[in-house]
């Protein structure tokens, strides 16, 4: 049977649903979250931005923080790059970060400090999507727009037993206008934060059937669908990297620099690097810094050369290994600053790089 907004979205099924929803969500959702029932813009930009591509459990702390650096988006303008990322550090996704940044400058420098009211404002803000455009418009000022993430998708496909899937045009368009004619007149802050938590807490990839309140209604239920919803068509490939770091220490201080723009962890600080199709061994290593920096034998000693590690990002698989040598004089490397040991925990690192120089010098961090 073709699956249209007629007959779902504006049947007494959602309307149903949406009124078991909001009773559901005065009654029995207690998840807490530091910025639930928020109505400050700046604080609601700002959690939304951290929980991006981010558990709430690992945002949670992180929001915290910045909330208590930067109470104001005008103290989070002012504040210098390297202290935001440092506090993002281990965060991910550091686009984010430097959008942050740039959306705090804008509010400032262009709206006197005062967070926009109007949707269209808040979408062209620099990394703001129609989601977190519209979770900034309803939580702060209640404007009827509907929130559209991933717990979102799975709960409406599985309610609907739509098989669209939420990752091709189709299936996107279908799925935001049936949020969006569910969304209650006058009560889109409060629906939205109930639609977001019932798919954190119950209608979860695993669902819990049995606490769910619209258990015989649901159309993936009824059907014994719920592990197959939502479709997703596509199927992300994961490309792998092999980084070989080489950390050049002279006396108490290390080569370091800020990675450039174009790859992952721009702006993030990391000890010299070879990037390799495949792993490289240390003598392979040792040889290219020969001919690629005029770096000899007599230059230094290996402090250490075991040490291994492995990061997943979205799409990428990251291997690492880590060369540590010692020399014997202060080299002259462009682009590089010598940094001394007590100020490295002052830098930002990518999470396996700042792991790594944890474990090798005692007091750093």
């Amino acid at each position: 049977m073709k699956e249209t907004l007629e007959t779902r979205a504006d049947s007494a099924h959602g309307r149903r649903f949406t009124a078991g929803l909001l009773h559901w969500n005065a009654t029995a959702n207690d998840r807490p979250m530091p910025w639930k029932g928020e109505t400050d813009p700046y604080r609601i930009w700002l959690s939304e931005i951290i929980l991006q591509q981010t558990r709430v459990e690992q945002g949670w702390g992180y929001y915290e923080r910045f909330v208590a650096a930067f109470p104001t988006v005008q103290e989070l303008a002012a504040a210098p790059e390297q202290s935001v990322f440092k506090l993002w550090e281990g965060l991910g996704y550091y686009s984010r970060c430097r959008n942050l940044i740039a959306t705090a400058r804008i509010i400032t420098e262009q709206y006197g400090g005062v967070f926009p009211q109007q949707y269209d404002d808040i979408l062209a803000l620099k990394g703001v999507g129609p989601y977190t455009a519209a979770a900034i418009a309803s939580f702060a000022y209640n404007a009827p727009y509907a929130v559209l993430d991933g717990n979102v998708f799975r709960v409406l496909s599985r309610i609907f037993g739509c098989a669209l899937p939420i990752d091709s045009t189709e299936g996107r368009k279908f799925f935001a206008q049936a949020a969006q004619e569910l969304l209650p007149v006058g009560e889109a802050r409060a629906y939205n934060q109930a639609l977001m938590d019932f798919g954190a807490t119950v209608c979860k990839p695993l669902p819990a059937c049995a606490a769910c309140f619209f258990q015989h209604d649901c159309a993936a239920f009824r059907h014994g669908r719920q592990g197959e919803l939502p479709v997703k068509a596509k199927k992300t490939a994961v490309r792998e990297r092999f980084f070989q770091y080489v950390l050049l220490q002279h006396e108490n201080t290390l080569a370091l620099h800020p990675r450039g723009p174009g790859d992952v962890w721009e702006s993030l600080w990391e000890p010299l690097l070879f990037e390799a199709g495949r792993e490289r061994d240390k003598e392979a290593i040792l040889r290219a810094l020969n001919e690629e920096y005029g770096i000899r034998k007599e230059d230094y000693t290996i402090e250490s050369a075991a040490a291994k590690g492995r990061q997943r990002l979205s799409h990428q698989l990251i291997h690492f290994n880590f060369l540590h040598l010692g020399l014997a004089r202060r080299l002259e490397l462009p682009g590089f600053d010598w940094v001394p040991l007590d100020k490295i925990d002052d830098y930002p690192f990518p999470k396996t790089v700042g792991a790594w120089l944890k474990a090798t010098f005692a007091g750093f961090g």
